[in-house]
């Protein structure tokens, strides 16, 4: 099998470029005032014109453009300032007008770029060529009649971004990673929800091989029917297999389109790859050309958000977070957003961001609860943070006392419930040498070890001023007076 043959499969460079289909989190249709609703009952949300009646016109949804002028300043393309629209015309069951409504020779933004990590760990560039607002089609139903395919309407006209990259991918890693900053990014601009498995981010893969060295791309296929990151990676590898596989055994790959069975991992055909003249693109006759003006730009940046890459990168060189720490606390725009208020009232970045991805997510996941009803807000976060800074608990009290009775009764401050419930640490020389001298006394063989050169006992005595304490003697105070009794 070529898959075991890896000297083989070394002799090839893989080529990928990757079309990204987001559906828009708008409350209407991109051409119509139907609801744009996952989960309504079939061709519920649909009207005269989203069915392709005769005589009726479209209207343009202005959102459309705000949401595509945000992933444009989010990918750093350059804008189009006029554009017109065209008919994209092929005929499927589930595309009721015949036609749809698409930009053809003027994309709302061309020529950006997004950063994503290689096999390596390194930072490499992806280009974007053009991102470009199209409509949806409807959706075909196979599985729940065993003699018809039945047809739900309410997604076509539902507003879509068509995110298109240059074959610049050169690994099943970089093609995973790209397509998850891609879905990070329409999340936290807040245009799409990402969900794959629902269908409102679609990704159709280009696949070729060349031969290493070779400056010529290979004919490629474009293979659709993923509905996963995991199932992005393991049709691009099966492709790259297949089409290996027929080159050295002397055939020629044909340009088509493919499928994805994620249930055997394979693609198959399903049509010659159609190329523009296929599709007999027109001017949309009933939309008059749309103009951007600087200040409908202006507007949006100023609405944007905070985006995960410059968020990475603040963590990392301002607040000398590790990667690791970084990419986990961006990797959820609300738990970023979370932290970033976080820090804004504690300076210990580490113990904030330790914080956020240890108690805070595991209360998240056991509860099944998002950060936005997160019980404890951030300022009284930072307060709890603040009162183990200033060793009036431990850590070990904050976690398993403190903690808990906050997410309990919210509004209540840390300090209260270290307060009220007698948790505070005791910081007092004179008590705390008290303790250790009845720990040592409970000990005297090992505090002879200890003398004889035995320190690993110290954790012993230590345990011991703890548990006589009632864990209420610092830490701290208590190891460097316990160092000081032992050596004398």
């Amino acid at each position: 099998m070529i898959e075991e043959r890896k000297e083989i499969l070394d002799k090839y460079q893989l080529v990928v470029g990757l079309e990204v289909h987001a559906q828009q989190l708008t409350k209407s249709k991109a051409y119509a005032g139907d609801k744009n609703e996952y989960g309504s009952l079939p061709n519920s949300n649909t009207s005269p014109l989203t069915l392709g009646h005769p005589g009726t016109l479209p209207r343009f949804n202005r959102k459309v453009v705000d949401y595509a002028i945000r992933i444009g300043l989010a990918t750093g393309c350059e804008l189009t300032r006029e554009m017109n629209f065209a008919r994209k015309n092929y005929f499927y069951a589930d595309l009721p007008k015949g036609y749809q409504i698409t930009q053809d020779t003027t994309p709302i933004c061309t020529g950006g770029e997004v950063y994503v990590k290689d096999e390596n760990g390194q930072d490499k560039r992806i280009g974007i060529t053009r991102i470009h607002i199209e409509e949806d089609a409807g959706k075909s139903i196979h599985d729940q009649d065993p003699y018809n395919t039945l047809v739900d309407l309410n997604r076509a006209g539902v507003p879509l971004l068509e995110i298109v990259s240059e074959p610049d991918i050169r690994s099943l890693e970089e093609a995973y990673n790209y397509l998850a900053e891609i879905r990070r990014l329409v999340r936290y601009l807040d245009i799409c929800d990402g969900n794959m498995e629902e269908g409102s981010l679609r990704c159709d893969a280009n696949v070729s091989v060349m031969l290493k060295g070779a400056t010529e791309f290979g004919n490629r296929c474009e293979v659709k029917n993923m509905n996963s990151l995991r199932n992005v990676q393991r049709a691009i590898e099966h492709e790259m297999k297949r089409q290996i596989h027929i080159l050295e055994n002397g055939g020629k790959i044909d340009q088509e389109t493919r499928s994805f069975d994620a249930i055997t991992g394979t693609t198959f055909t399903l049509r010659s790859k159609e190329d523009a003249h296929d599709y007999r693109y027109f001017p949309e006759p009933d939309l008059q050309p749309l103009v951007l003006h600087d200040q409908d730009i202006e507007t949006v940046k100023k609405a944007m958000p905070p985006l995960p890459r410059e968020l990475y990168n603040k963590y990392t060189e301002k607040l000398g977070l590790s990667e690791y720490d970084a990419n986990v606390l961006i990797d959820s725009k609300p738990i970023a957003l979370y932290f970033e208020e976080l820090t804004a009232h504690t300076k210990n970045y580490k113990a904030a961001a330790n914080w956020v991805m240890g108690e805070i997510k595991s209360y998240l996941n056991q509860t099944a609860t998002s950060i936005e009803k997160f019980p404890i807000k951030p300022t009284e976060m930072a307060g709890l943070i603040a009162i183990i800074d200033e060793d009036l608990i431990s850590n070990s009290i904050a976690t398993q006392q403190v903690f808990p009775k906050m997410l309990e009764n919210p509004g209540r401050s840390a300090k209260e419930i270290a307060e009220s419930e007698n948790l505070l640490q005791q910081s007092d020389d004179t008590w705390l040498k008290g303790i250790a001298e009845e720990a040592l006394a409970a000990f005297p063989d090992k505090v002879q070890a200890y003398k004889n050169g035995n320190k690993g006992l110290l954790g012993l005595f230590m345990g011991e001023i703890m548990k006589k304490s009632d864990r209420k003697a610092n830490p701290k105070m208590a190891s460097e007076i316990l160092r000081k009794l032992l050596e004398e």
